[in-house]
């Protein structure tokens, strides 16, 4: 499913990419990434972040291929590709978690790659969010043990729209399955128009926050590998699932649902929990018996009207 991409803020940042190059440029400065507020460019991202601290500010970030993560201790940190889809973080992860690990107040992430990341305990990501609110925007997760991985903050929130989550997961060497993305216990997960493909073990979203909002997103597990749900709401959740295309591939290690609910102990009711609006389907010329959602609970979850393929029952408790 393509993901709409919104040309007025292409435009914002194309403007404000030139005008601080120009000023880079004009003090003698090449280092990749700089403080908008400041002018100021570094070497690093990790400098670049220390040098807003417990402020407010934003890392535009040059193009190319970095070898490098960072830390974020504090502040309101913004950090921005001067054009998407051309900086990218490569294969090192900061305190063996992630390229950006963020513990500030709250931290953006627009148009970004993070790729190739892996650590001992097999839970690699492109971000590691240990406190603060989230937003990501127009970026890209891909061959990874893990896109983004969280803590608990039950009072913060996580925002992810038009991204993408590709050839992540995995399930093997004895240790903890590892995910697309996997939210602790934050206090709400919004995830839009965005895309979950070609999986390489666990599952494709999995969230143990009370509220979540997932709308418009796709999820193309027809390449993926010994994969599992494509939602897992691990405690149960209210609010929103809908307009979702779905479609289940044949190389699963759990193929009987789609969707579940509180598959590891109810902590929250899901009564008011909406799933209406989806799609789900198995990849052409596969025939199986699979249940659109799994409800572990007995709270009566809102389904309906979806549309399903032969083979796919509603709901099933269990």
């Amino acid at each position: 499913m393509p993901i709409p991409f919104d040309m007025r803020l292409f435009s914002t940042i194309l403007l404000l990419s030139a005008a601080v190059t120009a000023t880079a440029l004009a003090q003698g400065v090449t280092s990749p990434f700089t403080v908008a507020e400041s002018g100021r460019s570094y070497a690093t991202l990790g400098d670049a972040i220390k040098a807003i601290g417990n402020g407010r500010g934003t890392v535009l970030v040059a193009p190319g291929s970095y070898a490098q993560c960072a830390v974020q201790q504090g502040g309101d940190v913004t950090i921005r590709a001067q054009k998407p889809g051309t900086a990218i973080l490569d294969g090192v992860a900061c305190e063996q978690k992630a390229a950006l690990v963020l513990r500030g107040r709250s931290s953006t992430v627009d148009g970004l790659i993070f790729q190739n990341l892996r650590v001992p305990d097999g839970n690699g990501a492109g971000i590691r969010l240990e406190s603060g609110n989230l937003t990501v925007s127009n970026s890209l997760f891909r061959n990874s043990e893990e896109g983004i991985l969280t803590g608990d903050a039950p009072g913060n929130s996580i925002s992810i729209d038009k991204s993408t989550f590709r050839r992540l997961g995995r399930c093997d060497r004895d240790l903890a399955c590892a995910h697309g993305i996997y939210v602790g216990r934050y206090g709400s997960l919004t995830v839009t128009r965005s895309r979950f493909d070609q999986g390489d073990g666990g599952h494709y979203l999995k969230t143990r926050t009370p509220r979540v909002t997932i709308t418009d997103n796709s999820f193309d597990d027809s390449a993926g590998r010994l994969t599992n749900y494509m939602i897992d709401l691990s405690n149960g959740a209210s609010g929103t699932i809908s307009g979702n295309e779905m479609v289940q591939g044949r190389d699963k290690d759990n193929y009987s649902a789609f969707i579940t609910v509180a598959p590891e102990g109810r902590e929250q009711d899901s009564a008011n929990l909406s799933i209406v609006n989806n799609r789900a389907s198995f990849v052409p010329g596969l025939q199986r018996n699979s249940s659109f959602v799994a409800n572990f609970t007995g709270d009566a979850v809102k389904i309906g009207p979806n549309r399903l393929a032969g083979g796919i029952k509603i709901t099933d408790r269990r």
